[in-house]
């Protein structure tokens, strides 16, 4: 017979049984490299881009979904392809998370300050884009998006990347994004810190022999 006591104990324990993978993603992200993932993407050469910039799985739900996402990209100045048009295939990153080598969710361009038509003259200009993997298989579901971040050359250029392009992109991206900022009536509040120790710094394995200085920036958004 149990007691009143221990029928207590025991419905307390299992309401923490159920609930303890809602505490799963309570991490700003998982090292990739634990679990056998990389923070370079595979960008089809044998070589790859730098995931530099992390999203944290600790930033307001709605920006880690696509659309959210989306949202919040343009509060800093970056949309969709020019009239939806991608030239080139997509790249795979493996965040370590048990999902394996995943295409990109998204990959977004600088648009110039106009969300609909800007990023054309990104086509035709240059300037900086972004490739974003999210991290939610089930070894490490942190919900944290990777962004590949780099600032390339115009169209006559091929678009390849700028020198130092890598460390540029990534700068900007994040000097645009800090603070408060704000689009299609949601406000976002922004704050960024750097990480070394995920990315070897140099140019080993990085596409285009472009050296980089092996810092992440990890962006934690809150919508207020």
């Amino acid at each position: 017979m149990y007691t009143r006591s221990l029928v207590v104990a025991l419905a307390v324990q299992a309401s923490f049984a159920v609930a303890s993978p809602l505490f799963e993603r309570a991490v700003d992200f998982y090292s990739p490299s634990a679990r056998g993932g990389s923070m370079l993407d595979n960008a089809g050469s044998g070589e790859g881009e730098p995931l530099n910039i992390i999203i944290s799985g600790l930033s307001s739900s709605t920006v880690l979904d696509d659309a959210g996402f989306l949202n919040f990209a343009r509060a800093i100045g970056f949309s969709t392809e020019c009239f939806g048009i991608h030239i080139g295939d997509p790249q795979s990153a493996n965040l370590g998370d048990g999902n394996g080598p995943v295409n990109q969710t998204i990959e977004l361009r600088q648009d110039f300050g106009n969300a609909n038509t800007g990023t054309c003259l990104e086509s035709l200009l240059g300037g900086n884009h972004f490739r974003m993997y999210r991290q939610n298989g089930s070894l490490a579901d942190s919900g944290a998006l990777f962004l590949a971040t780099s600032k390339e050359e115009d169209v006559t250029e091929g678009h390849t990347i700028v020198p130092d392009g890598y460390d540029i992109g990534r700068n900007e991206l994040v000097a645009a994004a800090v603070g408060t900022t704000s689009f299609g009536g949601v406000t976002y509040s922004t704050m960024a810190r750097n990480i070394t120790g995920l990315l070897a710094p140099g140019s080993a394995g990085v596409n285009h022999g472009i050296a980089q200085d092996g810092i992440v920036t990890l962006l934690t958004v809150t919508i207020i």
